[in-house]
């Protein structure tokens, strides 16, 4: 059996709230690791006295009893486990692993049973409940009943904040069976006693060890009183007022100020301080750096040797950030953590930045980054996933330094010179930290190399892939052909957001075709025929791009692709890609080795399988012949005359000329008022006019109004025409004159004016 055992997934209870940790076992100690804060609690194996085995909610629970009454939980086993763990407490421990039975009766009247710093309550010498007596913050009496309030813990989702006792006024069993004098006892009384006795009761009693007055506070701000008492510190202020105990205290830094002329003491505290809704992780005095003090400790010389061990003295006088950080660290029993071997360009420990709006200093040390002041942090190394060095938006002459942590936050700091870049790349080089521009942690070779200054940072994983930004380049080579052997298609349907141009004017009947007005520009002849063909596809790769957007209801607007429909066929085709010819070859291979995937999911995992494979000379090797041939056959292609490239190019000239005739010239003239040149262009077209909205929509219902107001007017003249016989006949053998035999002008007619009017009214 080995001597030593780690459990990763160890949860503590610290009032109210499961905090995860490792737990490790030795043969001489047992220590946890909180991962949130890093604070590790480590007693030897000997100060072991009992440990106990509970089953819980989530699993089971592992308890040591240590010899001075304090208890230690850790949650998350699981009941494979116990054998394990009673082997190991029972070789190296000197105690055997306790099953403690629990009461599951749900009574709520039972005996309470003070041991170590918890309350048992026991139902039928059974354990029901515990509570750490830790937990509370507070505890009054009245007649029968005993009250305990605990500590607010805002990381828990929910938190206990009171319990009350009814203690019946008689004495217990075991106080009559032990043969005390119970007459003269309270239980009420012993009760509260008892409660207060090991619990977390902070009380302005007793001598104070040391009094700081009027200290400069940055956080919180204003000048405070700290008053040192043997077991938590006290701040007093003129308006707040705050008890510290010192096991809140997780650790002290010393760090001095970039201007050389004053120190920072930072105290960091787990639960921090509140006032309102505000809460202090940190307390943050400042001091200069010349100021100097003498102190007198209202302790015995017996506390000084024993308690203290010799680290305060009854007299103590220097540097008034020395003495103050040496009476901390005394009464706290916390390192004082001070800067390492970082110096900036500026030969000071500390860089000026910002975070988010707020001016400061950043440090890194040994073991982390701290940034002072607003607001103050403290990034363990073990907590940094990857840091990042970032182009600065505002400015060319600094960068931004981004520390991502493992549980997805992002610090960015910016506004650093550029000078502290190589400083700090130096830095983190050697800490092995994952630097995000470059992509896996650093040796220190590479520290030495600026030259990629402050690049742009790549994906999230880090890692460049050289795979994908070839096939990101043989996309867009494939995508530009397509977009080249797209300009012959068109579309036939009648598109009013194009240029006038193209669009046959309202009152031309025989409009001048297109093919036509490019005779009469470029003439006759291959030139010209090439030059027709190059001013049409213009023509077509302009209506392409102000092609209109189709949105149908519930959707996003999708812009039309225009088909390719008269691609030549003789054209040679483009060569596929090494993975392409990889991948037709050993389809069905991966389609039979992983039956159950399907098409996407298997040309993901051809993906996969390609960027895996180390030696693609082969196909590399094919792409690139491929490519040769295909190069070839294009210098060939090019080198024949159009009209034996195939007979798709005649075809779309002579559909291009069909649709030409269906176009003409816009007219410069106002649809209000036609001038005369407009009534010319109509005179003699008789019945074979037709309106733009004939022309447009042959389908449409308003198409035979026209042809109707035509016979309606016919109608009209063959009944005045023979109204007219019919007067001839009734005038026999009068002889009319010249005005009278003249016929009235006909409605309906050829080149006749009220033609034109009725037409044009008909029309519009």
């Amino acid at each position: 059996m080995s001597d030593i055992q780690e459990y990763s997934d160890v949860v503590q209870e610290v009032r109210g709230a499961l905090n995860a940790g490792k737990l490790k076992l030795q043969s001489t100690s047992v220590s946890f690791k909180n991962i949130k804060t890093g604070k590790v609690d480590q007693y030897q194996s000997t100060d072991v006295d009992k440990v106990y085995w509970l089953k819980r909610a989530r699993g089971y629970c592992l308890k040591f009893m240590l010899d001075t009454g304090i208890i230690h939980r850790y949650d998350g086993f699981k009941e494979t486990d116990f054998d394990k763990l009673s082997n190991f407490v029972s070789k190296y421990y000197q105690t055997t692993l306790e099953k403690q039975d629990l009461s599951v009766k749900g009574w709520n009247w039972g005996l309470a049973n003070f041991t170590g710093n918890s309350m048992n309550f026991e139902v039928d010498n059974k354990l029901a409940f515990e509570v750490p007596l830790n937990n509370v913050s507070h505890s009054t009496t009245s007649k029968s009943e005993v009250t305990l309030e605990f500590h607010q813990n805002d990381d828990a989702a929910v938190s206990l904040m009171e319990l009350r006792f009814h203690i019946p006024g008689q004495p217990t069993a075991t106080n009559a069976e032990k043969g005390e004098n119970t007459e003269n006892k309270d239980p009420v009384q012993e009760f509260y006693e008892n409660v207060l006795d090991k619990a977390d009761i902070i009380q302005a009693t007793g001598e104070t060890i040391a009094v700081f007055t009027e200290i400069h506070c940055l956080t919180p701000r204003g000048r405070y009183d700290f008053k040192i008492y043997p077991s938590f510190l006290q701040l007093h202020g003129k308006t707040f007022d705050y008890k510290i105990p010192y096991t809140s205290v997780l650790r002290l830094f010393l760090l001095p100020h970039k201007d050389g002329r004053q120190m920072f003491f930072v105290v960091s505290l787990d639960p921090p301080i509140k006032q309102g809704q505000t809460r202090y992780p940190f307390i943050i005095l400042l001091f200069q750096k010349d100021d100097e003090m003498t102190l007198e400790l209202g302790q015995s010389d017996e506390d000084f040797e024993t308690k203290y061990e010799g680290k305060l003295q009854r007299e103590m006088s220097g540097l008034e950030y020395e003495v103050i950080s040496r009476v901390f660290k005394a009464v706290t029993n916390r390192k004082i953590t001070v800067p390492g071997t970082f110096v900036g360009s500026s030969g000071t420990n500390a860089i000026s930045c910002s975070y988010k709006a707020a001016t400061g200093f950043l440090y890194p040390l040994e073991r982390g980054f701290i940034f002072i002041h607003k607001p103050p942090m403290h990034i363990r190394f073990d907590e940094v996933s990857s840091v990042n060095f970032a182009r600065s938006a505002g400015s060319t002459r600094s960068f931004d330094f981004d520390v991502e942590t493992k549980s997805g936050t992002m610090h960015t700091y910016v506004g650093i010179e550029k000078d502290e870049y190589g400083k700090l790349y130096d830095f983190v080089s050697n800490k092995k930290l994952r630097v995000k521009n470059i992509g896996g942690k650093l040796d220190q070779k590479q520290s030495a190399n600026y030259a990629d200054d402050m690049n742009d940072s790549d994906d999230d994983d880090g890692d460049h892939d050289a795979y994908l930004e070839r096939m990101k380049a043989e996309g867009k080579d494939r995508y530009s052909d397509d977009e080249d052997d797209d300009t012959d298609s068109s579309d036939e349907s009648f598109n009013p957001g194009d240029s006038g141009s193209e669009v046959a004017e309202e009152y031309d009947s025989n409009p001048p075709t297109t093919s036509e007005s490019e005779e009469d520009d470029f003439g006759s002849g291959p030139e010209a025929e090439a030059k027709r063909e190059e001013k049409r596809k213009e023509r077509e790769k302009k209506k392409a791009r102000t092609a209109k957007t189709v949105k149908e209801p519930g959707q996003k607007k999708v812009k039309r692709k225009q088909k390719s429909k008269n691609k030549d066929p003789d054209k040679p085709k483009r060569p596929m890609s090494g993975y392409m010819i990889w991948f037709n070859t050993n389809r069905e291979q991966i389609k039979s080795d992983n039956p159950s995937l399907s098409m996407t999911e298997l040309s993901k995992k051809a993906g996969e399988l390609w960027k895996e494979m180390k030696d693609k000379s082969e196909w590399e090797g094919k792409a690139a012949k491929a490519k040769e041939e295909y190069l070839a056959a294009m210098e060939e292609y090019n080198k024949k005359p159009k009209k034996e490239k195939g007979s798709d190019d005649g075809d779309s000239d002579s559909e291009g000329e069909k649709k030409s005739k269906k176009r003409s010239k816009k007219s410069p003239v106002s649809s209000k008022s036609p001038s005369k040149k407009v009534t010319e262009s109509r005179a003699g077209a008789g019945e074979s006019y037709k309106s733009k909205e004939f022309i447009s929509s042959s389908s449409s219902s308003d198409e035979d109004k026209p042809l109707k107001k035509k016979a309606k007017r016919k109608e009209k003249e063959e009944v005045k025409k023979e109204e007219s016989e019919e007067d001839k006949e009734s005038s026999v053998g009068e002889l009319p004159s010249d005005e009278e035999i003249l016929p009235s002008p006909p409605s309906s007619g050829k080149g006749s004016g009220s033609d034109e009017t009725d037409s044009e009214s008909g029309s519009d």
